[in-house]
């Protein structure tokens, strides 16, 4: 892709979109970022890009901003089927997002891996299975580090590892995985996709491109996720915590084995998995299955998940307090990652639910809730709909996060778990979950004192 001298437009100042204005001006274009939110609200990005020659939109999107554009790249937050997008289109420009722009660049062993859940766990444990391989690797895409970033870094042998979201590949024209993964599909981000089967489709494009030559890594536990076997042209490779498959990875006996023309082979005990839940069991064997079919060797394999140590605001355990402990599942941003994070803990557990509601059916707690938990208490913009919908346990309408942490600390017996697992997004109190799983932190530290 040769930039010099062309016109390109970057829609929304997130982190993509500010890597890629700097990656795309580096590369001699001239660059305009556009971005609907007011100037007070883009922190400090606003004064390095201009720093840089590019030229700033900011409190909404011109008409004529998007008009003679030799290239548009959209950033993840933006809706593909916003007026001017679609305007766009219709004028014959083109519109991609920072993950099509970067494959453009990356070197040609990319591993993808999607799902509603558990992308970030399995895109980090599959990167330390690869690098205790002796791979060199770049991690990155939605996990955090964007996908252009890696550029830079990466060499032609590197293998990138990237967490995909459905946003980004509803944006895609030539992403070619050599090992896509799709982890599970379960109702997320209908306030956006509107539709299952619409959100469902957005996560099959990781397959679109791909050939005969290439890897599709899949739930075979999840229906929806096992239908897509249809969409890829690729070698289909199965992972199950209840069954064999035929090809890739199952437990039997309380062991993950591995299984492929060759016949099986051992990698390691369940047992001896780091990582709270059964869900984390799921992550281990995709990631399992991705490292596997680089040609890994299992001894490394098992090595990188026994030393793997939970990512941040994933069920991650922050203290034990007065016989207490807390865990706080921040990324637990839909009804499927709330109830995965209460099957990690048999009984008393005080959950906070609440934030920005996402379309969500919350009545899928309910026998969960009556099971395992004391207490809700609910927060943020979602917490009225979330009281109208369960059942069964004591809800305490807390408002914001520290109250719901002060009042559960005080509620709370030894032996009991709080938990931060709320089945909503952020944005109606935070900047993002990460920002809501450090205030978690730092006020459950505060109650130590």
């Amino acid at each position: 892709m040769n930039l010099a001298n062309k016109r390109v437009l970057v829609v929304g100042l997130g982190k993509s979109g500010v890597a890629s204005a700097l990656f795309l001006q580096a590369r001699g274009a001239k660059v305009t970022v556009s971005d609907a939110k007011p100037q007070d609200q883009l922190g400090e990005e606003i004064p390095v890009l201009l720093d840089h020659g590019i030229a700033v939109e900011t409190g909404g999107h011109g008409e004529r901003t998007f008009r003679g554009q030799d290239l548009i790249v959209v950033s993840p937050g933006v809706p593909v089927d916003s007026p001017p997008l679609v305007q766009a289109r219709s004028l014959g420009e083109p519109v991609i997002g920072e993950i099509e722009l970067a494959s453009q660049f990356l070197p040609k062993s990319i591993v993808a891996i999607t799902g509603s859940n558990g992308k970030t766990t399995t895109t980090t444990l599959a990167g330390e299975i690869i690098s205790a391989a002796g791979f060199s690797t770049a991690v990155g895409g939605n996990i955090g580090t964007p996908a252009i970033s890696l550029v830079e870094q990466a060499k032609v042998d590197t293998v990138v590892v990237l967490e995909v979201s459905s946003f980004q590949l509803e944006t895609i024209q030539t992403f070619r995985p050599k090992v896509a993964a799709v982890l599970n599909i379960t109702p997320d981000h209908l306030d956006r996709h509107r539709t299952f089967d619409a959100y469902t489709d957005a996560k099959a494009r990781i397959f679109e491109n791909q050939q005969a030559e290439d890897f599709a890594v899949l739930n075979a536990d999840d229906p929806t996720c096992a239908g897509l076997v249809s969409r890829t042209r690729a070698q289909v490779f199965w992972f199950s915590h209840k069954k064999d498959v035929e090809r890739g990875a199952y437990v039997r006996d309380g062991r993950i084995l591995f299984r492929d023309a060759k016949g099986h082979r051992e990698i390691m005990l369940v047992s001896e998995i780091p990582l709270k839940g059964a869900h984390n069991v799921e992550n281990v064997l995709a990631a399992v299955c991705v490292g596997t079919l680089l040609g890994c060797e299992p001894s490394r394999i098992g090595k990188a998940v026994r030393d793997f140590k939970a990512v941040e605001h994933r069920l991650e355990y922050v203290a034990t307090i007065r016989g207490v402990e807390y865990y706080n599942d921040s990324k637990a941003t839909n009804v499927d990652a709330t109830i995965k994070a209460l099957e990690s803990f048999p009984a008393n557990v005080h959950l906070i639910l609440g934030g920005k509601d996402k379309d969500s059916d919350y009545t899928q707690l309910n026998g969960l809730l009556k099971q395992r938990v004391k207490r809700v208490y609910t927060i943020g913009a979602a917490a009225e709909k979330i009281e109208s919908q369960i059942k069964g346990v004591e809800v305490d309408h807390s408002e914001t996060l520290e109250t719901a942490l002060r009042r559960a600390a005080t509620t709370a017996a030894a032996g009991d778990v709080v938990l931060l697992a709320p089945a909503c997004a952020s944005f109606d109190q935070f900047q993002n979950y990460e920002h809501r799983g450090r205030v978690f932190k730092e006020v459950v530290h505060a109650l130590a004192m």
